[in-house]
């Protein structure tokens, strides 16, 4: 099979169109066409239907887009690591979920690489869930999590913890602090629920009395970023990690809203395979990690 065949078709899968596709990658719609065909004749399989309204994905084409990108995903490391061997470097690959990755794990990038100088390191955000198939599949090599690993063939040993704040603007009319039946008179914008901490968050919740599923939400969004935007312009309230939020919280562009006693924190893990042959620079980075923890953090 041809990768680049796999790698135009998982593009227009994710676009649904075969012009736009053509168009950013400088090629004819009939040889475009032409290569999808022949990836179709080497599986044996129609993956896409088309017409005039676009393409759609075909049962088949579904189960070949949901194992395309892991394999484009190797086969990118696999030339990597073989450029590597001419320059004497080793690549790292890290997948974190999205706060870790954002927030926290630059730094503790930068002062290891200044300590291992001779490796290369990559970080790629994901979701928790995600993070895991990807250090079964071999895709990457060490990962970090919200919370425990759902597949028991994981290690996993935390590294630190964060919480979950509830934040507003700083003019935004709502007091310091207010009681749990009081936070429905005024409207959230929350994470979406592929963030692992968003759904620990609701189950503390839920035990604590307390079903965010009752309240005012205006609507979830996957980027922190954006919900950090819409609270400084006073449209509402939110629950976000502290890690993500104690900049603004320092510089006095949000504020934390007290309502629970009880803190809603949550581990952060890292995780690796159980019965991965490591190779040093890995297991150099995670003892790294063990020993410095959260202070190594952004």
């Amino acid at each position: 099979m041809n990768i680049e065949y796999l790698r135009f078709f998982y593009e227009v899968a994710s676009v649904k169109s075969i012009s736009k596709v053509a168009n950013n990658s400088h090629i004819s719609q009939p040889a475009l066409s032409q290569q999808i065909h022949k990836l179709e004749d080497n599986l044996g399989y129609k993956l896409l239907d088309r017409s005039n309204k676009g393409v759609q994905l075909t049962e088949a084409g579904k189960i070949v887009e949901k194992y395309a990108k892991n394999i484009l995903k190797v086969y990118e490391n696999m030339l990597v690591d073989l450029n590597d061997i001419s320059n004497n470097n080793k690549a790292i690959r890290i997948d974190a979920f999205p706060t870790m990755a954002t927030y926290a794990l630059p730094c503790t990038i930068y002062m290891i690489k200044e300590k291992y100088s001779n490796y290369n390191y990559y970080l790629n955000s994901d979701y928790s869930q995600k993070v895991e198939s990807n250090i079964i599949n071999d895709v990457c090599d060490v990962g970090f999590i919200e919370g425990a690993p759902d597949n028991n063939d994981l290690f996993y040993s935390s590294v630190g913890r964060d919480r979950m704040v509830i934040v507003a603007g700083k003019d935004y009319d709502i007091p310091d602090k207010i009681a749990v039946d009081e936070l429905n008179r005024y409207p959230m914008i929350l994470l979406i629920e592929e963030y692992k901490a968003q759904k620990v968050l609701e189950k503390k919740l839920m035990d604590l009395g307390f079903d965010i599923k009752n309240q005012n939400v205006l609507f979830s969004l996957d980027s922190i970023e954006s919900i950090k935007t819409l609270l400084i312009k006073s449209l509402g309230i939110s629950i976000l990690p502290y890690s993500s939020i104690k900049k603004e919280l320092y510089l006095k562009q949000l504020k934390e809203i007290k309502v629970f006693d009880e803190s809603l924190e949550y581990d952060v893990n890292i995780i690796y395979k159980k019965d991965k042959e490591m190779d040093t620079s890995v297991k150099e980075f995670i003892d790294f990690l063990k020993k410095v923890g959260e202070k190594s953090f952004c």
